[in-house]
């Protein structure tokens, strides 16, 4: 997405004309995720895709018509089976698009832009939000505590709707808009480089997490085994602030090579708010590790928040059984914490 709106930016600075496309539901009522987008200039495709096949190269061919005739508009496409499967959907129906023309000649354009790209480097929530209900040249707007409402006139009532944990469609009187987010506030930092951590890291960056992996020795905190991970830091367990300054939106996952290096991580991370603690390990550690925790002075409200044995429970075995059971539990509880964020607006 970041990149997307850099090309946006240039494409702008160089007074050029675009047309964003987004797929924006699926079977007539399921939004599309972040990444069934499409940036379109007058030489075709510039950046992005909404799955290739038929249906965007149409869509290549409507953005050139929208490029000339300066409106935003939707299309809605009937889908045959093998389109289906260009757009990596499940099952059959129609796919809704909305092509917004963006005028470089528009100044405020490329202050919104120039204001997004600057909310990709915060650690902080971010919703971006599309009048799709409007045929206007510019017609998106964006949301964060920081900065509130921008480009778009919405009031605290009428946002709470729109700032959802995934992308959602809403009416607000005459207008409807489609809103996702467009930056989540936090990463995860994973304590440990082992086989689970191997597998976990891509699996939670594919799901939109920031991931930073911590270890103790250079082998297992290295490029080549963790090529996805956002940030990766060789650090001594026993002196976790001296390399990471953890914050309470991230979420935290600890599993050193060993119990005792657990412990010494937690002794740490439980003096500390954050958005989650997850420790792998036995049921019966559990009751050992509290006991010693609180003998160091954990008091029993913050061992209370710890997620111990870590994951959902789906009989997992394999590290990357084990991996999917805790992006699971991460997903779950980022959706609920997104939700809250929501009731304060």
């Amino acid at each position: 997405m970041k990149k997307l709106f850099e090309l946006l930016k240039q494409s702008l600075l160089e007074q050029e004309d675009v047309v964003l496309v987004t797929v924006i539901a699926s079977s007539g009522s399921t939004p599309r995720g972040a990444g069934a987008r499409m940036l379109v200039n007058r030489h075709g495709r510039l950046y992005g895709t909404i799955g290739g096949g038929a249906i965007e190269y149409q869509a290549q061919q409507r953005a050139a018509d929208i490029l000339v005739n300066k409106k935003s508009y939707l299309k809605g496409y009937k889908l045959t089976s093998g389109q289906v499967e260009d757009l990596g959907m499940i099952c059959g129906g129609d796919v809704v698009v909305y092509f917004q023309f963006i005028d470089a000649a528009e100044r405020r354009n490329l202050s919104l832009v120039e204001l997004i790209l600057s909310l990709f480097d915060r650690d902080e929530d971010a919703w971006l939000i599309t009048d799709i209900s409007d045929e206007t040249a510019w017609s998106m707007g964006i949301y964060s505590k920081s900065e509130g409402a921008v480009g778009l006139p919405l009031e605290p009532e009428q946002l709470k709707p729109l700032l959802a944990s995934r992308a959602v469609q809403v009416n607000l009187g005459v207008k409807r808009y489609y809103a996702e987010p467009l930056v989540r506030a936090g990463r995860v930092i994973v304590f440990g480089g082992g086989h689970v951590a191997q597998e976990l890291v891509p699996v939670l960056t594919n799901v939109g997490f920031r991931c930073l992996v911590i270890d103790d020795r250079p082998e297992f905190a290295n490029r080549s085994l963790f090529p996805t991970a956002h940030e990766i830091v060789v650090g001594d367990f026993q002196r976790i602030d001296d390399f990471v300054k953890i914050t309470e939106n991230d979420y935290l996952v600890v599993m050193t090579r060993g119990h005792q290096f657990d412990l010494i991580v937690q002794e740490q991370v439980l003096r500390k708010r954050t958005a989650y603690v997850g420790v792998i390990g036995s049921r019966e550690k559990i009751a050992q590790t509290n006991a010693r925790l609180q003998e160091a002075g954990i008091p029993r409200e913050a061992l209370a928040r710890v997620h111990t044995p870590i994951g959902i429970p789906i009989k997992a075995e394999t590290p990357a059984e084990i991996a999917i059971s805790i992006a699971g539990e991460l997903i779950r509880v980022r959706a609920e914490r997104l939700e809250q964020l929501k009731e304060k607006v």
